[in-house]
């Protein structure tokens, strides 16, 4: 989602973290002195029509804007992102391998551009400071062919060489270079300031990348082997005991004596993966938020035991894994605000 408010040119001296903005942890954000607070259920999901002060979600927005507290939210990048779903595999006891769902990985883009041969040594030079390039412990990294490419200006054109309604030809240099996918937009400003022409004429070709190893792929979810084997029943209570404690609780459906020796993990809503784990061979599936109806026609056939955890419970470790990540990587103090935001208060039996 990112950026929700707030203005990128201020300066921040200190994150909050959360697993979601509610008033309260709005209001604590702001008492302790946080420029920003960063989220992982982002506020404004689902498409609102107005974000005036006297709506609850409006009314968070004016509270923070305000206080000078901008809001950042971090969802599908960082239920996909690697260490967040090692973290909970590894509170739970399970070395985590492989993603439920992996995600293919982004390789180098191919960029292949026409440039009249006057100008390609100033394109390359824009481009390489753009970040294109770099290929190992290699930079400036370019292929050039030589041709003749050819045009026609249509009335209204303001072309850099030849005429309206002239059909031109021209000594050009096809370039070719590499670079990351996640540069594309820097290196689309940096190629059209460079080149010559009011068109210019590329080709970004992508690349995915082969031969990754399945335990270092991202991906929602997790799957590996328990630390040691336990009775399915050990193993519930192992749950309740290590995620934080919620009225929601935790509950297992299965053979309280099965052994449990391989676990797949997903934090968050999971039952769209229950026919996936299903094929896997697992003993136990974790996640949260699952119905009556998936979980009875997944036990009928299928032969692993589910562990329900309530959803506040299974992402909220999350929070924790980015303060340390945004500490080491931007050098700025961050607080986890430890508040419970599930929204179940009173549980019975």
């Amino acid at each position: 989602m990112g950026l929700i408010c707030g203005d990128p040119g201020e300066p921040v001296t200190k994150i909050a973290l959360a697993l979601e903005c509610t008033d309260e942890v709005a209001d604590r954000a702001i008492e302790d002195g946080a420029q920003m607070l960063v989220v992982h259920h982002p506020l404004l999901l689902r498409g609102v029509n107005s974000v005036a002060a006297d709506t609850p979600k409006g009314r968070i927005i004016h509270k923070l804007i305000r206080a000078g507290v901008a809001l950042f939210a971090a969802h599908t990048n960082a239920d996909s992102a690697r260490r967040r779903n090692d973290r909970l595999a590894e509170i739970l006891g399970v070395r985590p391998g492989a993603p439920l769902a992996p995600q293919p990985a982004p390789g180098l883009d191919t960029w292949t551009v026409k440039v009249p041969g006057t100008h390609v040594d100033a394109v390359a030079t824009a481009m390489f400071d753009a970040g294109a390039g770099k290929i190992g412990e290699y930079e400036h990294c370019s292929f050039r062919v030589e041709g003749q490419g050819q045009f026609r200006p249509l009335t209204g054109a303001k072309p850099f060489l030849g005429q309206a309604g002239d059909l031109e030809k021209v000594s050009e240099v096809r370039l070719e270079l590499v670079a990351p996918a996640r540069i594309r937009s820097a290196l689309v400003t940096a190629l059209l300031d460079a080149h010559p022409y009011e068109e210019p004429a590329f080709d970004i070709v992508s690349n995915e990348a082969t031969g990754l190893d399945p335990e270092k792929a991202v991906g929602i979810g997790r799957v590996g082997e328990l630390d040691r084997p336990m009775p399915f029943r050990d193993f519930v209570a192992r749950v309740a005991e290590r995620l934080p404690a919620t009225e929601w609780g935790v509950r297992g459906a299965g053979d309280p004596d099965r052994m449990i020796r391989t676990v797949a993990v997903a934090s968050g809503a999971g039952d769209s993966f229950l026919d996936v784990v299903g094929k896997l061979g697992v003993d136990a599936f974790v996640t949260s938020d699952l119905r009556h109806h998936p979980v009875d026609e997944t036990l009928r056939g299928a032969d692993f035991c589910i562990v329900d955890t309530a959803h506040w419970a299974s992402e909220f470790p999350w929070c924790y894994q980015a303060a340390e990540m945004l500490q080491e990587k931007l050098g700025v103090p961050t607080e986890v605000l430890e508040i419970r935001t599930d929204p179940w208060t009173v549980a019975a039996s």
